[in-house]
């Protein structure tokens, strides 16, 4: 692998920051000049959220399964490896996954992947309730917080499952799990989604307590029922699961990704625009359309998507709550629009402890925010300016994003691969609305010109 030197300029004190080698992969950054309205219509691709656990519950599977319109982001092409790496086989048609998981050979994830990306501890449920065991290292991807598997392993043992760790791994194995009751301490998705998936070959009945309520776990209940479980209360606090001896074949177009179709809208409204979404389900954006309408956008919605135009925008506070409340993945790019919002702006992040990793960029665009704990306060700012910065996970990259097509002047954001475990083709996306945004680095695509 080729190593290329980066040297990055003053942090927000002033300091020089260090020097370090990255990897070829890592060279691509994305430029964007700023002060550009954002007109026009823009699709929203796949759920990324609703896609990865449904493509592990296809391993439960005794047959074929397609996963229709799969969005080409670098955590499902992750998956996709991960599953290999257990022996399903999956074939990609256009946008579509064809998996075949009827011969598994192997309960061990593959190390490198589940380092690579949290999501991979979503594969736990499906190889418990069809191999009887599974094996695999604690999961990594992700700098947004701890993030601990706890209540996963709590649900697998409720349901009759000995549970062992040691030495970065842990092992989960029965040998027919049994219906139980799970009372989830907090509404953990991750969770729902695992002990949902491992309950569905159970014998007998599984009930989980406060569970989780986002649209993505309803996506994989139907998904399931669709392979012919019994998944019934997905989206309310109580699920209730009849394990069935086996699940057979189907075929599934998951839901829009309301995180993208919200960013695209933050977008719209930042930079004043007029844009039209597409593929969006307006009912499972309802916390961000209240807070941008409260902001000063104007938000219409339509039968077959949702048009956002921007307006002068004012100080609002969010608090990130457990769906329906305000998704903490959107808290970083509505930050970064309420930089340049007249007033005080005030934002509580309840989810994650180490989700403002964004900040310290901001200010370097000329964001004037004061951090608290989980607390943060924004003073709205007439201008940003233009700043080389660098996108520390994927919901900063986004805020970023925002923050460099509100600015005056030139940004360059570099840490791509994080923006690209989440948004797909994000660049022809955002330049088909008028933003003038391109790739640089290494590759073809450094040559596409800038528009706008």
């Amino acid at each position: 692998m080729i190593l290329l030197w980066e040297s990055y300029p003053c942090d927000d004190h002033g300091a020089m920051r260090k020097p370090r080698r990255k990897s070829e992969d890592e060279a691509m950054s994305i430029e964007i000049r700023g002060g550009q309205v954002l007109k026009g219509e823009v699709t929203i691709g796949t759920a990324k959220n609703a896609v990865l656990p449904i493509l592990a519950a296809s391993l439960l599977s005794e047959g074929g399964t397609v996963v229709k319109s799969v969005p080409k982001l670098t955590d499902v092409l992750g998956m996709y490896e991960l599953m290999r790496g257990l022996g399903a086989r999956i074939e990609e048609r256009e946008n579509d996954a064809h998996i075949d998981a009827r011969d598994l050979p192997s309960c061990e994830a593959s190390y490198e992947w589940v380092q690579r990306m949290r999501a991979s501890v979503l594969i736990m449920g499906p190889l418990l309730a069809r191999l009887g065991k599974v094996r695999i290292s604690l999961p990594g991807g992700c700098a947004i917080g701890t993030r601990p598997i706890d209540l996963h392993l709590k649900g697998f043992a409720a349901m009759g499952a000995s549970i062992a760790s040691g030495s970065g791994f842990v092992e989960a194995s029965a040998a027919k799990l049994r219906g139980g009751t799970v009372y989830l301490d907090t509404p953990s998705v991750g969770a729902t989604e695992n002990i949902m998936m491992a309950a569905v070959l159970a014998d007998g009945v599984t009930r989980i307590e406060n569970s989780a309520k986002e649209p993505e776990i309803v996506d994989l209940a139907c998904f399931l029922n669709e392979m012919g479980a019994r998944v019934r209360g997905a989206g309310d606090s109580t699920v209730l699961i009849e394990g069935v001896t086996a699940l057979h074949s189907a075929e599934y177009r998951p839901i829009p990704d309301r995180i993208e179709a919200g960013t695209m809208m933050i977008l719209a409204a930042a930079t004043g625009g007029n844009v039209l979404l597409r593929n969006v389900r307006a009912d499972h954006l309802r916390a961000v359309i209240a807070k941008l309408t409260e902001a000063g956008a104007r938000v219409s919605e339509y039968p077959t998507g949702i048009r956002v135009r921007g307006g002068r925008l004012s100080g609002i506070d969010i608090k990130t709550l457990a769906y329906p409340g305000f998704p903490t993945d959107l808290q970083a790019p509505m930050m970064a629009m309420l930089c340049h919002g007249r007033g005080t702006s005030v934002v509580n992040e309840t989810i994650f402890e180490n989700r403002f990793m964004h900040v310290a960029e901001l200010r370097r665009m000329g964001a004037q925010i004061h951090l608290d704990d989980r607390i943060a306060v924004i003073e709205g700012v007439k201008t940003l300016s233009g700043a080389h910065v660098i996108a520390t996970d994927l919901r900063a990259g986004a805020a970023l994003v925002v923050a460099a097509a509100m600015a005056e002047g030139t940004s360059l954001i570099d840490g791509v691969r994080h923006i690209d475990r989440g948004y797909e083709r994000l660049e022809d996306k955002l330049r088909g609305v008028g933003c003038a945004i391109r790739r640089t680095g290494e590759g073809e695509a450094a040559s596409r010109p800038m528009t706008g």
